[in-house]
């Protein structure tokens, strides 16, 4: 597996200035795919001081520029399509078939859609005897996952480089060779140096150097609702602008009357994709009582055609987690779930057989789930589905609101007008009806803990955007 032993920064590799590396591994099998270097300090000074010297030519591109730059970048993230999916699965583990529909095609997806609004953004506006300028809000640290490795790093980048803004990207531990893969894409597709830079380190060293920095001026991250307090604080400290996607706990909301084998199936599909390793994933199934166990049913055995296997065989719908810390948090929900009085109805703890390495957990489904339980109320981060009842709709409401995260959601209904009704209620920030299809333009992002701010479309540009008023 490819992998560079130094930084992007200012628009070449380099040397880290330290001799520390970190190992990546495939969770299939454990075996050692590459090593990065773990950027310190001085890494990220290095990487903000390039980003600072390049902001004013990059702020003063003309934005029908800045497109064109975004438009060869699409081309060339499609052109390495098939090899970002072969990354993606090395590092992360997903599923082939995943790491191409998704994880390679919904970034390339993004990419050109802000390098159509980089074109069509109306930067200026007149109101009254007033110009409305928007510009670039300047140097932007972004803080990346690993669940989703490139959707999220050009959910960040393609929107700052369409502003006009520079950045420095410091992707997660567990997969950063995707994001060295769109280093070179970004190279190749000429944005001048300094504009974009990358340093891979650990989160509570290079991260955390990166929050600090006095010469970012927006901090960009998406992770834990943990993590993000802590990335909040230490930007609050600067009073630097955050944009922070965290965690959630989605209710699926089925409605009676509704088409419950389809919305089961699909429920079901949502939490199990990619490991369960989504923050907007549907974790909760909320079913009425007169349904309910037809309902458990259903999930059971939709749940049990989703065996693991090897990520490379296009079979497989279900690979490993990303690392043994993360199966031993997951298998750790499931034993606090049956500890609690939850009925397991297919997966459990034990590791599933055929697999005797490699991060594997059983796709699991719990009944007889209530509110308060602790797997109804936090975020678990793998294949674990709960099955919750109640009584009406305004119970419904209550329970699907009773956490502290509002990140996505899902209602099915009979009548679009009564779920879409249903949803406005709901304390969340997306929400798909009856199935509805992802939008990479409509905007993403939490109520509640589940974060600040937007991504994607118009919304996600707007973040690294802002206003200055000229009064003539």
């Amino acid at each position: 597996m490819k992998a560079h032993d130094g930084m992007y920064i200012d628009g070449a590799w380099r040397p880290a200035a330290g001799t520390g590396t970190i190992q990546v591994t495939n969770p299939a099998d454990e075996s050692l795919l590459a090593t990065v270097p773990a950027g310190g300090p001085e890494d990220i000074e290095a990487a903000v001081r390039a980003a600072r010297a390049a902001l004013p030519g990059w702020a003063a591109t003309a934005p029908a520029e800045r497109a064109a730059r975004l438009e060869v970048l699409q081309g060339i993230l499609a052109d390495r399509r098939e090899e970002m999916a072969e990354t993606v699965t090395a590092e992360l583990g997903s599923p082939l078939t995943l790491s191409r529909k998704v994880h390679a095609a919904v970034p390339i997806a993004v990419c050109g859609s802000y390098a159509e609004l980089a074109a069509e953004y109306a930067f200026e506006q007149e109101t009254g005897n007033s110009r409305v300028l928007r510009e670039p809000v300047g140097v932007v640290g972004a803080i990346t996952p690993w669940n989703y490795p490139l959707h999220q790093i050009v959910a960040k980048a393609a929107p700052a480089l369409a502003a006009g803004c520079t950045m420095v990207l410091k992707p997660p531990e567990d997969t950063p060779l995707v994001a060295q893969l769109f280093a070179e894409a970004v190279h190749e597709a000429g944005v001048p140096a300094g504009v974009f830079n990358l340093v891979t380190g650990l989160g509570p060293v290079a991260g955390q150097a990166l929050a600090e920095h006095e010469g970012v001026d927006l901090l960009s991250f998406t992770g834990s609702t943990a993590v993000g307090r802590r990335v909040g604080a230490l930007a609050a400290a600067g009073v630097k602008r955050v944009a922070l996607e965290l965690g959630g706990k989605s209710a699926n909301v089925i409605l009676p009357g509704a088409d419950l084998a389809k919305a089961v199936k699909v429920g079901v599909a949502n939490v199990m994709s990619n490991s369960g390793q989504t923050c907007s994933a549907w974790t909760r199934m909320l079913v009425d009582a007169e349904r309910y166990d037809e309902a458990v049913r259903l999930a059971a055995e939709a749940a049990a055609k989703y065996v693991t296997g090897d990520p490379l065989d296009e079979a497989t719908r279900v690979g490993p987690v990303v690392n043994a810390k993360q199966r031993e948090r997951v298998t750790g929900y499931i034993r606090r779930g049956q500890e609690e009085g939850a009925r397991l109805v297919v997966g459990g703890a034990e590791p599933p057989e055929g697999h005797g390495r490699g991060h594997y957990v059983r796709p699991t489904v719990f009944a007889d789930v209530t509110p308060e339980m602790t797997i109804a109320q936090e975020e678990i981060f793998g294949p674990v589905l709960s099955v919750l009842e109640y009584q009406d709709t305004e119970d419904a409401l209550r329970i699907a609101n009773g956490t502290v995260y509002g990140l996505a959601g899902a209602v099915w209904s009979e009548d679009e007008a009564e779920a879409v009704a249903f949803a406005r209620r709901m304390e969340t920030g997306q929400v798909d009806i009856n199935g509805g299809r992802f939008n990479p333009l409509a905007p993403f992002g939490g109520y509640k803990q589940s974060g600040v701010g937007r991504e994607l479309g118009v919304h996600g540009l707007e973040e690294y955007l802002q206003t200055k008023s000229l009064q003539l």
